[in-house]
């Protein structure tokens, strides 16, 4: 089913809304449970008729089962931190930011003087084309011959076909950013200066290493992040090392520097097969609670249930903020970054730094 919202609905970062009453929600989706090709999951209806602030319009997003490219969607905002729980989906543990489509919401005038939820209007409830049934019985395909996994449907799987293609350097983005409250103007300010700095200390004209050396000096003084990006530190061919430090949930630790966790990564910036992202760079070097130490997750690639076979820990509050990629800046998704245990330490600090 298609969305008939007009641009007249849009919403803003730090709006109030209400999410409508679950027989609203379900006259808007398809046979499939979707809407504009997005699903509405299980794990939402527990919030139908509640009132909570929009977090950022997520007007576009990142997808990286397709790559490192950016994603637009129309008429869909991020709730503040409303993160699926995973309990419809065989307890999946990515814990994703979800999506909202504006139809499944209604704006209000003020924020609630509780967390209850709110009754919803005395408004005739639209004939539903899709049942709650539709939904839970959506999210799992059953294996296929010869196959011994499922294949589970959720938002992420289906982000592909639920978005378009965007550049990087469509300016439209960046002009929304800004006016839906996503980004301050400081902040697309210092983006660009980044891009520009980027460029020039990339362009293999001799002068990397002296800019890498300024940026740093100056992040330095001002409390910022290093430079993300440093040559691996193992070389081909050699394994990656490793540590294990049984690190559980509420556990207090602190995120090494670039330089150490650099030396723990190959030509691909991987240790063992994971990935350390330059969105992690400005985490090192400060302290965090453990959040999770993650057992599986839904591969959006595949559909498959992924089950780690070593350590791949989720710290509180330390999400990608999409400070440096190109092509998906200000990505609003707010995915969780995985950290390798070699990349962390034990702390004893008192105090958490969850700015």
């Amino acid at each position: 089913m298609k969305n008939t919202a007009t641009s007249s609905r849009r919403l803003h970062a730090g709006e109030w809304v209400q999410v409508r009453a679950k027989e609203e929600i379900l006259a808007t989706l398809d046979a499939n449970g979707r809407l504009d090709e997005l699903p509405f999951m299980p794990e939402m209806l527990q919030y139908c008729g509640t009132r909570m602030q929009v977090g950022k319009r997520a007007h576009k997003t990142c997808d990286p089962a397709l790559g490192t490219g950016g994603r637009k969607m129309g008429n869909t905002v991020h709730l503040e931190n409303i993160r699926c729980n995973g309990s419809a989906h065989d307890a999946c543990e990515a814990g994703c930011l979800i999506f909202w489509k504006e139809a499944w919401l209604r704006r209000v005038d003020s924020a609630p003087a509780t967390n209850a939820a709110v009754p919803p209007r005395d408004e005739p409830s639209p004939r539903a084309q899709c049942t709650e049934q539709d939904l839970r019985s959506g999210v799992k395909i059953p294996a296929a011959p010869g196959e011994s996994e499922p294949t589970y449907v959720c938002q992420n799987t289906q982000i592909k076909f639920a978005t378009q293609p965007l550049k990087w350097w469509d300016i439209r983005q960046y002009v929304e950013d800004y006016t839906s409250g996503n980004v301050r103007m400081s902040q697309l300010a210092a983006a660009c200066l980044f891009s520009i700095w980027r460029t020039v200390a990339e362009a293999g004209v001799g002068v990397g290493f002296a800019m890498r050396w300024l940026y740093d000096t100056f992040q330095r003084a001002i409390g910022g992040a290093p430079y993300p990006l440093r040559p691996f530190g193992v070389p081909k061919g050699v394994p990656t090392p490793t540590a294990q430090l049984g690190l559980q949930q509420g556990e207090l630790v602190r995120v090494k520097t670039f330089s150490e966790i650099v030396k723990t990564l190959d030509f691909d910036y991987r240790n063992r097969g994971l990935y350390f992202d330059a969105e992690m760079v400005p985490f090192t070097e400060r302290t965090y609670k453990v959040r999770a130490r993650l057992k599986q997750i839904i591969d959006e690639r595949t559909g498959k249930m992924v089950r780690f076979k070593a350590d791949a820990i989720v710290l509180e509050n330390v999400v990608c903020e999409s400070r440096y990629a190109k092509c998906r800046r200000f990505c609003p998704r707010a995915i969780y970054p995985f950290w390798r245990e070699i990349w962390l330490e034990r702390s004893s600090a008192s105090r958490l730094n969850e700015d």
